[in-house]
Protein backbone atom coordinates (compact mmCIF):
# COMPACT_ATOMS: atom_id res chain seq x y z
CA UNK A 1 0.00 0.00 0.00
CA UNK A 2 2.53 2.65 0.99
CA UNK A 3 4.27 1.69 -2.90
CA UNK A 4 1.16 2.50 -4.21
CA UNK A 5 0.45 5.67 -2.66
CA UNK A 6 3.87 7.14 -3.18
CA UNK A 7 3.48 6.87 -6.45
CA UNK A 8 -0.40 7.90 -7.39
CA UNK A 9 0.65 11.19 -5.55
CA UNK A 10 3.66 11.48 -8.55
CA UNK A 11 1.26 10.07 -11.23
CA UNK A 12 -0.47 13.17 -10.74
CA UNK A 13 2.42 15.48 -10.97
CA UNK A 14 2.72 13.83 -14.57
CA UNK A 15 1.43 17.35 -16.45
CA UNK A 16 1.51 19.02 -13.28
CA UNK A 17 3.65 22.29 -13.76
CA UNK A 18 3.61 22.76 -17.68
CA UNK A 19 1.97 26.32 -17.25
CA UNK A 20 2.34 27.83 -14.14
CA UNK A 21 3.02 30.88 -12.47
CA UNK A 22 4.79 33.94 -14.14
CA UNK A 23 7.98 31.60 -15.57
CA UNK A 24 7.72 28.13 -13.30
CA UNK A 25 6.96 25.31 -15.10
CA UNK A 26 7.83 22.41 -12.91
CA UNK A 27 7.97 23.22 -9.48
CA UNK A 28 11.00 21.53 -8.70
CA UNK A 29 9.77 18.52 -7.30
CA UNK A 30 11.80 15.96 -5.20
CA UNK A 31 9.44 12.97 -4.64
CA UNK A 32 11.16 11.09 -6.53
CA UNK A 33 13.39 10.85 -3.20
CA UNK A 34 11.01 9.11 -1.50
CA UNK A 35 10.43 6.41 -3.74
CA UNK A 36 11.28 2.65 -1.97
CA UNK A 37 14.28 1.11 -3.19
CA UNK A 38 16.62 1.78 -6.65
CA UNK A 39 14.24 3.66 -8.83
CA UNK A 40 14.39 5.07 -12.55
CA UNK A 41 11.84 7.45 -14.55
CA UNK A 42 11.58 9.31 -17.52
CA UNK A 43 9.03 11.98 -18.39
CA UNK A 44 7.64 13.99 -21.55
CA UNK A 45 4.87 16.71 -21.42
CA UNK A 46 3.79 19.00 -24.11
CA UNK A 47 1.39 22.12 -23.43
CA UNK A 48 -0.77 23.89 -26.33
CA UNK A 49 -1.15 27.56 -25.27
CA UNK A 50 -4.46 29.46 -26.18
CA UNK A 51 -3.73 32.80 -25.27
CA UNK A 52 -4.83 36.05 -27.13
CA UNK A 53 -6.12 39.78 -26.42
CA UNK A 54 -7.26 42.96 -28.17
CA UNK A 55 -5.44 46.34 -27.49
CA UNK A 56 -6.72 48.85 -25.50
CA UNK A 57 -7.31 51.51 -28.06
CA UNK A 58 -8.07 50.15 -31.19
CA UNK A 59 -9.30 46.85 -30.52
CA UNK A 60 -7.04 45.28 -32.93
CA UNK A 61 -6.78 41.02 -32.11
CA UNK A 62 -3.12 40.45 -31.01
CA UNK A 63 -3.85 36.64 -32.12
CA UNK A 64 -2.57 34.05 -30.44
CA UNK A 65 0.61 34.75 -28.88
CA UNK A 66 1.31 31.74 -26.84
CA UNK A 67 3.92 29.02 -28.06
CA UNK A 68 3.59 25.19 -28.18
CA UNK A 69 5.98 23.57 -25.87
CA UNK A 70 7.95 20.70 -24.68
CA UNK A 71 8.92 19.66 -21.31
CA UNK A 72 11.35 16.50 -20.63
CA UNK A 73 11.93 15.28 -17.20
CA UNK A 74 14.37 12.10 -15.63
CA UNK A 75 15.49 10.74 -11.95
CA UNK A 76 17.32 8.30 -10.50
CA UNK A 77 17.29 7.21 -7.18
CA UNK A 78 19.04 4.49 -4.89
CA UNK A 79 19.07 3.34 -1.00
CA UNK A 80 23.26 3.64 -0.06
CA UNK A 81 22.00 1.74 2.99
CA UNK A 82 19.34 1.94 5.14
CA UNK A 83 19.15 5.15 6.48
CA UNK A 84 20.93 7.22 3.75
CA UNK A 85 19.48 7.19 0.14
CA UNK A 86 20.37 9.19 -2.87
CA UNK A 87 18.34 10.87 -6.08
CA UNK A 88 19.67 12.96 -9.06
CA UNK A 89 16.96 14.61 -11.31
CA UNK A 90 17.12 16.25 -14.37
CA UNK A 91 14.18 18.56 -15.02
CA UNK A 92 13.67 22.13 -17.21
CA UNK A 93 12.13 24.21 -14.60
CA UNK A 94 12.13 27.71 -16.32
CA UNK A 95 11.00 29.25 -18.78
CA UNK A 96 8.82 31.19 -21.55
CA UNK A 97 7.67 31.22 -25.44
CA UNK A 98 5.44 34.10 -26.14
CA UNK A 99 5.21 35.57 -30.27
CA UNK A 100 2.91 38.59 -30.81
CA UNK A 101 2.34 38.16 -34.62
CA UNK A 102 2.98 40.34 -36.88
CA UNK A 103 -0.01 42.11 -38.18
CA UNK A 104 -2.01 41.35 -34.65
CA UNK A 105 -1.75 44.11 -32.24
CA UNK A 106 -0.77 47.72 -33.59
CA UNK A 107 0.93 48.19 -29.86
CA UNK A 108 2.87 44.82 -29.53
CA UNK A 109 2.97 43.10 -33.15
CA UNK A 110 6.66 41.38 -33.45
CA UNK A 111 7.39 41.38 -29.77
CA UNK A 112 8.58 37.12 -28.93
CA UNK A 113 10.05 36.09 -25.72
CA UNK A 114 11.96 32.61 -25.31
CA UNK A 115 13.20 31.50 -22.67
CA UNK A 116 14.74 27.70 -21.95
CA UNK A 117 16.48 25.96 -18.65
CA UNK A 118 17.69 22.87 -17.59
CA UNK A 119 18.48 21.89 -14.06
CA UNK A 120 20.40 18.90 -12.48
CA UNK A 121 19.48 18.12 -8.56
CA UNK A 122 21.90 16.06 -6.60
CA UNK A 123 19.97 15.15 -3.15
CA UNK A 124 20.28 13.26 0.08
CA UNK A 125 17.97 11.73 2.02
CA UNK A 126 18.89 10.84 5.74
CA UNK A 127 16.02 9.09 7.83
CA UNK A 128 16.70 9.05 11.59
CA UNK A 129 13.72 6.71 11.76
CA UNK A 130 10.52 5.91 10.28
CA UNK A 131 9.48 9.25 11.05
CA UNK A 132 11.61 11.84 10.87
CA UNK A 133 13.87 12.40 7.92
CA UNK A 134 16.06 15.40 6.28
CA UNK A 135 17.11 16.19 2.70
CA UNK A 136 19.25 18.35 0.78
CA UNK A 137 21.65 18.80 -1.71
CA UNK A 138 22.55 21.20 -4.66
CA UNK A 139 21.26 22.31 -7.58
CA UNK A 140 23.18 23.29 -11.21
CA UNK A 141 20.75 25.15 -13.92
CA UNK A 142 21.59 26.65 -17.14
CA UNK A 143 19.26 29.13 -18.73
CA UNK A 144 19.59 31.16 -22.22
CA UNK A 145 17.03 33.13 -24.29
CA UNK A 146 16.01 35.74 -26.39
CA UNK A 147 13.74 39.12 -26.56
CA UNK A 148 12.53 41.23 -29.49
CA UNK A 149 10.37 44.49 -28.48
CA UNK A 150 8.61 45.32 -31.50
CA UNK A 151 5.17 47.45 -32.26
CA UNK A 152 4.10 50.72 -32.41
CA UNK A 153 4.64 50.99 -28.50
CA UNK A 154 8.12 50.18 -28.05
CA UNK A 155 9.03 51.91 -31.77
CA UNK A 156 7.34 54.96 -29.70
CA UNK A 157 9.41 53.96 -26.50
CA UNK A 158 12.93 54.13 -27.94
CA UNK A 159 15.21 56.49 -29.19
CA UNK A 160 15.18 57.59 -32.42
CA UNK A 161 15.77 56.60 -35.23
CA UNK A 162 15.50 52.82 -33.44
CA UNK A 163 12.03 51.64 -33.57
CA UNK A 164 12.61 47.31 -32.48
CA UNK A 165 14.82 45.79 -29.78
CA UNK A 166 16.61 42.96 -29.89
CA UNK A 167 18.96 41.14 -27.02
CA UNK A 168 20.41 37.51 -27.35
CA UNK A 169 21.15 36.37 -23.68
CA UNK A 170 23.86 33.48 -24.23
CA UNK A 171 23.66 31.02 -22.10
CA UNK A 172 24.83 30.84 -18.38
CA UNK A 173 25.30 28.21 -15.57
CA UNK A 174 24.76 28.70 -11.85
CA UNK A 175 24.60 26.36 -8.43
CA UNK A 176 21.98 26.55 -5.58
CA UNK A 177 20.88 24.57 -3.01
CA UNK A 178 18.22 22.81 -1.81
CA UNK A 179 17.28 21.54 2.37
CA UNK A 180 13.97 19.97 3.61
CA UNK A 181 12.30 17.87 6.27
CA UNK A 182 9.57 15.52 6.15
CA UNK A 183 7.54 13.31 8.41
CA UNK A 184 5.69 10.25 7.98
CA UNK A 185 3.95 7.50 9.23
CA UNK A 186 4.17 4.84 7.16
CA UNK A 187 0.73 2.77 8.40
CA UNK A 188 -1.57 5.30 7.29
CA UNK A 189 0.77 6.34 4.29
CA UNK A 190 0.91 9.73 5.83
CA UNK A 191 3.58 11.61 4.57
CA UNK A 192 4.57 15.49 5.04
CA UNK A 193 7.66 17.16 3.54
CA UNK A 194 8.73 20.82 3.57
CA UNK A 195 11.73 21.68 0.90
CA UNK A 196 13.08 25.18 0.09
CA UNK A 197 15.11 25.66 -2.88
CA UNK A 198 17.06 28.74 -2.65
CA UNK A 199 17.42 31.59 -5.80
CA UNK A 200 20.39 30.90 -8.43
CA UNK A 201 22.24 34.04 -9.67
CA UNK A 202 23.00 34.53 -13.24
CA UNK A 203 25.59 36.39 -14.99
CA UNK A 204 24.48 37.04 -18.52
CA UNK A 205 26.54 37.82 -21.24
CA UNK A 206 24.29 39.91 -23.56
CA UNK A 207 24.16 41.24 -27.03
CA UNK A 208 21.61 44.11 -27.67
CA UNK A 209 20.93 45.13 -30.92
CA UNK A 210 18.60 48.32 -31.45
CA UNK A 211 17.13 48.43 -35.64
CA UNK A 212 15.65 50.56 -37.63
CA UNK A 213 16.61 53.05 -40.02
CA UNK A 214 19.82 52.64 -38.25
CA UNK A 215 20.98 49.69 -36.41
CA UNK A 216 23.80 49.46 -33.72
CA UNK A 217 24.87 46.13 -31.47
CA UNK A 218 26.31 45.92 -28.54
CA UNK A 219 27.79 43.94 -25.91
CA UNK A 220 26.93 44.01 -21.88
CA UNK A 221 25.86 41.77 -19.44
CA UNK A 222 23.91 41.49 -16.54
CA UNK A 223 23.12 39.78 -13.03
CA UNK A 224 19.60 37.92 -12.89
CA UNK A 225 18.35 35.61 -9.97
CA UNK A 226 15.87 32.99 -10.38
CA UNK A 227 13.47 32.97 -7.47
CA UNK A 228 13.52 30.88 -3.80
CA UNK A 229 10.87 28.63 -3.37
CA UNK A 230 9.43 26.47 -0.43
CA UNK A 231 7.05 23.64 -1.10
CA UNK A 232 5.05 21.99 1.36
CA UNK A 233 4.18 18.59 -0.32
CA UNK A 234 1.41 16.17 2.17
CA UNK A 235 -0.28 12.71 1.02
CA UNK A 236 -2.29 10.69 3.50
CA UNK A 237 -4.59 7.17 3.41
CA UNK A 238 -8.39 8.38 3.80
CA UNK A 239 -9.43 5.00 3.45
CA UNK A 240 -8.51 1.24 2.17
CA UNK A 241 -6.59 1.90 -1.54
CA UNK A 242 -7.62 5.95 -1.36
CA UNK A 243 -5.25 8.79 -1.17
CA UNK A 244 -5.66 12.41 -0.43
CA UNK A 245 -2.67 14.67 -1.30
CA UNK A 246 -2.04 18.70 -2.15
CA UNK A 247 0.63 20.52 -1.70
CA UNK A 248 1.26 24.78 -1.33
CA UNK A 249 4.25 26.23 -3.23
CA UNK A 250 5.58 30.21 -2.39
CA UNK A 251 8.16 30.77 -5.30
CA UNK A 252 9.72 35.33 -5.11
CA UNK A 253 9.36 35.83 -8.95
CA UNK A 254 9.65 39.17 -8.05
CA UNK A 255 13.22 38.88 -7.72
CA UNK A 256 13.75 37.86 -11.64
CA UNK A 257 14.85 41.22 -13.30
CA UNK A 258 16.63 41.68 -16.83
CA UNK A 259 18.30 44.67 -17.00
CA UNK A 260 20.27 44.91 -20.28
CA UNK A 261 23.26 47.38 -19.85
CA UNK A 262 22.44 49.54 -23.06
CA UNK A 263 18.84 49.64 -22.92
CA UNK A 264 18.48 50.28 -18.89
CA UNK A 265 15.13 48.90 -18.37
CA UNK A 266 13.64 45.77 -16.60
CA UNK A 267 12.51 43.62 -19.57
CA UNK A 268 10.69 41.11 -16.71
CA UNK A 269 8.25 42.20 -14.35
CA UNK A 270 6.94 39.42 -11.99
CA UNK A 271 5.08 39.32 -9.21
CA UNK A 272 5.37 36.14 -6.33
CA UNK A 273 3.05 33.95 -6.10
CA UNK A 274 1.16 30.77 -4.00
CA UNK A 275 0.26 27.57 -5.53
CA UNK A 276 -3.15 25.66 -3.99
CA UNK A 277 -3.14 21.28 -5.07
CA UNK A 278 -5.71 19.25 -3.71
CA UNK A 279 -6.00 16.10 -5.40
CA UNK A 280 -7.22 12.47 -4.44
CA UNK A 281 -5.78 8.82 -5.77
CA UNK A 282 -7.43 5.89 -6.18
CA UNK A 283 -6.31 1.95 -6.45
CA UNK A 284 -8.62 0.70 -8.94
CA UNK A 285 -7.03 -3.24 -8.42
CA UNK A 286 -3.84 -4.58 -8.46
CA UNK A 287 -3.24 -3.23 -12.21
CA UNK A 288 -4.59 0.90 -12.53
CA UNK A 289 -4.63 3.54 -10.51
CA UNK A 290 -6.07 7.26 -10.99
CA UNK A 291 -6.31 10.59 -9.73
CA UNK A 292 -7.97 13.81 -9.73
CA UNK A 293 -6.51 17.34 -8.56
CA UNK A 294 -7.41 20.91 -8.19
CA UNK A 295 -5.15 23.70 -8.74
CA UNK A 296 -5.41 27.00 -7.71
CA UNK A 297 -2.33 29.83 -8.39
CA UNK A 298 -2.75 33.06 -6.54
CA UNK A 299 -0.98 36.13 -7.87
CA UNK A 300 0.43 39.30 -6.01
CA UNK A 301 -0.37 42.45 -7.43
CA UNK A 302 -2.72 44.01 -9.90
CA UNK A 303 -3.54 42.51 -13.48
CA UNK A 304 -1.35 45.21 -14.98
CA UNK A 305 1.84 42.44 -16.11
CA UNK A 306 4.99 42.36 -18.67
CA UNK A 307 3.52 41.73 -22.34
CA UNK A 308 6.31 38.84 -22.24
CA UNK A 309 4.07 36.54 -19.78
CA UNK A 310 0.74 38.17 -20.15
CA UNK A 311 -1.66 35.98 -17.70
CA UNK A 312 -2.11 36.62 -13.84
CA UNK A 313 -2.42 33.87 -11.82
CA UNK A 314 -4.55 30.67 -12.88
CA UNK A 315 -6.76 27.55 -12.10
CA UNK A 316 -6.50 24.02 -13.11
CA UNK A 317 -8.30 20.69 -13.45
CA UNK A 318 -5.80 17.61 -13.73
CA UNK A 319 -6.54 13.99 -14.73
CA UNK A 320 -3.84 10.90 -14.31
CA UNK A 321 -4.21 7.49 -14.70
CA UNK A 322 -0.92 5.10 -14.12
CA UNK A 323 -0.85 1.12 -14.95
CA UNK A 324 1.43 -0.89 -12.93
CA UNK A 325 3.32 -4.78 -14.09
CA UNK A 326 5.84 -6.01 -12.02
CA UNK A 327 8.45 -3.65 -11.43
CA UNK A 328 7.16 -0.69 -14.09
CA UNK A 329 4.84 1.87 -14.12
CA UNK A 330 3.20 3.99 -16.73
CA UNK A 331 1.89 6.92 -15.88
CA UNK A 332 -0.25 9.63 -18.38
CA UNK A 333 -1.68 12.84 -17.08
CA UNK A 334 -3.67 15.46 -19.02
CA UNK A 335 -4.56 19.32 -17.55
CA UNK A 336 -7.31 21.64 -18.15
CA UNK A 337 -5.71 25.41 -17.27
CA UNK A 338 -7.68 28.44 -17.33
CA UNK A 339 -5.58 31.15 -17.18
CA UNK A 340 -5.93 34.43 -15.40
CA UNK A 341 -7.18 37.48 -16.88
CA UNK A 342 -4.65 39.87 -17.16
CA UNK A 343 -3.87 43.46 -18.57
CA UNK A 344 -0.13 43.97 -20.70
CA UNK A 345 1.28 46.79 -19.75
CA UNK A 346 4.98 47.31 -21.06
CA UNK A 347 6.55 50.04 -18.44
CA UNK A 348 3.14 50.08 -16.36
CA UNK A 349 1.11 51.45 -19.53
CA UNK A 350 -1.71 49.42 -20.12
CA UNK A 351 -1.81 48.71 -23.72
CA UNK A 352 -4.07 45.11 -24.31
CA UNK A 353 -6.34 43.26 -22.51
CA UNK A 354 -6.03 39.75 -22.52
CA UNK A 355 -9.36 37.50 -21.84
CA UNK A 356 -10.71 34.04 -21.02
CA UNK A 357 -7.32 32.27 -22.21
CA UNK A 358 -6.92 28.63 -21.29
CA UNK A 359 -3.59 26.04 -21.66
CA UNK A 360 -3.82 22.00 -22.49
CA UNK A 361 -1.52 19.65 -21.03
CA UNK A 362 -0.84 16.19 -21.71
CA UNK A 363 2.44 13.90 -20.28
CA UNK A 364 3.41 10.68 -19.66
CA UNK A 365 5.96 8.76 -17.67
CA UNK A 366 7.55 5.47 -16.85
CA UNK A 367 9.12 4.44 -14.13
CA UNK A 368 10.91 1.07 -13.35
CA UNK A 369 11.79 -0.28 -9.52
CA UNK A 370 14.83 -2.51 -9.37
Amino acid sequence: MKRYLATSAALALVSGGAMASGLDRTGQPIGIIFEEGSYVEFSAATTSVDLSGNDLSGGAASGDVGERFNMFGAGYKRDINEQLSFALIFDQPWGVDVNYPVGGSAFLGGTTAQADSNALTALLRYKFNERFSVHGGIRYQEIDGEINLAGTFYGAALPAPFNSYNVKVDKDGAFGWVAGVAYEIPEIALRAALTYSSEIEHDFDLTETFSGPASVSANSSTKTKTPQSVNLDFQTGIAADTLLFGGIRWAEHSVTDLVPGNFGRDLIDLDDSFTYTLGVGRKFNENWSGSLALIYADVDGDQNVSPLAPTHGYEAIRLGVQYKQDQMTVSAGIRYTDLGDAVASPGGVPVANFRDNKAVSFGVKVGYHF
